[in-house]
């Protein structure tokens, strides 16, 4: 059962026991790690029979909801809905593999887990309404490539019953039928960073400067909760290679800090988003 694909579904319910946040979905994931011989190769990691989701929250006008679902042998993901006045939209996805599941991962160089954080490209959606999306929806980043099909959500769900109201994705038309989620073989287009081998033999540009060093921080009421002192430069290898050096002058810091998740997120102006 290691290749089949199962199917999730979250019912978030709140204190009185309503429906605050439904979720049901199936998604994979193409993975290229390098192996100890020095090679990469690209696995599937599929979801198990057995899902929990721990940590999964309804949220509220304050705080985001949350999905997080854990499966196999130490792998998890999660996305985090914000709401803002009539609309709701996915914030951040985070996934973590463990290369120590050697079914999946059976003769990787880096042992542990590995944790991915990307934006949601998906579009807000009004509150009272359903996100349907029937087709295969791909969300790449560096050597993952994340693959979503068979989609219904609702995040704060009003009167704890989940609305008749849809809103599709652009993949979904009324034509159209259901595409076959992408495999190891078909799939063409993932991009990739350092942890994969380069495309082309070109070597990537040295910068002329190393990054600067920047101090940010996070406050909860009147005490700092989150701090970073980092230089952070980042390496997009699509077409050609290219190094951002994020400038800590330019660069403005936002996030949250939880009881047991703090989020620190940079943006430096120039659509480059980082999350920690």
């Amino acid at each position: 059962g290691f290749f089949q694909s199962y199917a999730v579904e979250v019912d978030i319910k709140d204190s009185s026991n309503a429906t605050c946040l439904y979720a049901d979905w199936m998604m994979r994931f193409l993975i290229t790690y390098e192996s100890n011989n020095g090679d990469y190769k690209t696995t599937t990691l599929n979801l198990s029979s057995s899902v929990t989701h721990n940590g999964s929250v309804c949220g509220n006008d304050t705080q985001a909801a949350l999905v997080a679902v854990q499966f196999g042998e130490g792998h998890s993901w999660s996305i985090n809905i914000t709401k803002n006045n009539e609309t709701y939209q996915g914030d951040f996805i985070t996934l973590t593999y463990n290369t120590n599941d050697t079914a999946v991962f059976p003769d990787a160089k880096r042992k542990g887990p590995v944790t991915v954080l990307m934006k949601d490209p998906a579009r807000p959606v009004q509150l009272n309404t359903v996100f349907v999306c029937h087709n295969s929806v791909i969300i790449e980043a560096g050597n993952i490539t994340q693959i979503f099909w068979n989609v219904t959500v609702q995040a704060f769900v009003q009167n704890g019953t989940v609305s008749k109201k849809e809103s599709r994705c652009p993949a979904d038309t009324p034509t159209s039928a259901p595409t076959i989620p992408p495999t190891i073989a078909n799939v063409t287009t993932a991009s990739t960073t350092t942890l994969s081998p380069p495309t082309t033999p070109t070597a990537p540009p040295k910068p002329v400067d190393n990054p600067d060093t920047g101090n940010y921080s996070l406050k909860s009421g009147n005490k700092t909760c989150f701090l970073a002192t980092v230089g952070l430069q980042v390496n997009v290898s699509q077409d050609k290679p290219l190094l951002i050096n994020i400038n800590p002058k330019t660069t403005v810091a936002d996030g949250a800090c939880g009881n047991t998740t703090a989020t620190l997120k940079l943006n430096d102006g120039n659509s480059t988003l980082i999350g920690f």
